[in-house]
């Protein structure tokens, strides 16, 4: 039987505040938020005994100084383990067995364009490079694909260089990621090889968003677009670069903290606060028409 903890807002919000001043990218943001949280402790404004409704409150407090919508305090129905991260990797867990391993479509429409859905998340590496290689392997047929990642909410930077690996002739910077820890910058690059075959770096590659599409759905879409190999159609992306970890702060609770930010080799920026600009803009619901009819009328010509 579950024990179940009485919610004290006040040691939550300390440990909050401390791993921010020790962890988020910006130590400037940082103190600043830290202090913010601090006061609107002692003005009482979190005297709630609700966990979820003390999640809503701190988050929106996080996010007010900078929009960064990696700094949350995330509620979780069942009691999460005190492990670092631990929370967020058991319910990728269950969603990664509930999605085919984050390719729960592939599908071939007319005129032989290819539709690959990766949804919901982009999954750690070790486990999404099976299904994913396979989903990839059976499109490398097609004379034009479309990614589909308009329900995609992030997920793994090393599966994004994945990914973008079958959609590439050779060896690509895709991308960098300074981190606070060290301050020091890593690059990421396309894998030299693949499992399975590649669609290749020539064919006719559709990438769909919407205001939905997060994190490591962003940058898979950013970094392809910047190079100049995919053709994004749909609405802007929700805007978030910044790698987070999770840490434990009440048995419900989960303070996710960002503790990178991505830097692009082509753009020197990100999509951060701004999201991924579609270049060809329209509903989300009529993205994959859009893009369909895009692919057909450019193998005709």
């Amino acid at each position: 039987m579950t024990t179940v903890t009485k919610l004290l807002p006040a040691p939550v919000i300390d440990e909050t505040a401390r791993l921010l001043t020790e962890h988020y990218v910006f130590p400037d943001i940082a103190e600043q938020v830290a202090g913010l949280l601090r006061r609107r402790l002692a003005e009482g404004a979190y005297d709630v005994d609700d966990a979820e409704e003390l999640a809503r409150l701190v988050t929106a407090d996080l996010q007010s100084v900078n929009g960064d919508r990696h700094l949350r305090l995330k509620h979780h129905a069942d009691a999460v383990p005190p492990k670092r991260g631990a929370a967020t990797l058991e319910a990728m867990r269950r969603d990664f067995d509930a999605s085919l391993g984050g390719a729960p479509l592939v599908r071939l429409l007319d005129g032989q364009v290819a539709v690959v859905e990766l949804a919901p998340m982009l999954f750690p590496l070790e486990w999404a490079a099976e299904p994913l290689s396979a989903a990839f392997t059976v499109a490398s047929r097609a004379r034009a694909l479309i990614v589909d990642l308009r329900a995609n909410r992030g997920g793994d930077p090393d599966t994004v260089a994945f990914a973008c690996s079958y959609f590439l002739d050779e060896r690509t910077h895709l991308n960098s990621m300074y981190w606070r820890d060290g301050d020091r910058t890593e690059q990421s690059w396309s894998l030299p090889h693949v499992p399975g075959a590649r669609f290749g770096g020539s064919k006719p590659l559709y990438i769909l968003t919407s205001g939905s599409s997060f994190s490591a759905a962003e940058e898979l879409a950013y970094d392809l677009q910047q190079l100049g190999r995919a053709v994004v159609v749909g609405e802007p992306t929700l805007g978030g670069a910044h790698p987070c970890n999770g840490w434990t702060v009440h048995q419900n609770l989960e303070a996710t903290v960002p503790v990178g930010r991505a830097v692009n080799p082509v753009s020197g920026t990100n999509w951060e606060g701004v999201g991924v600009r579609p270049d060809i803009p329209c509903a989300a619901t009529d993205a994959l028409d859009r893009a369909h009819a895009l692919a057909l009328a450019r193998l005709t010509d």
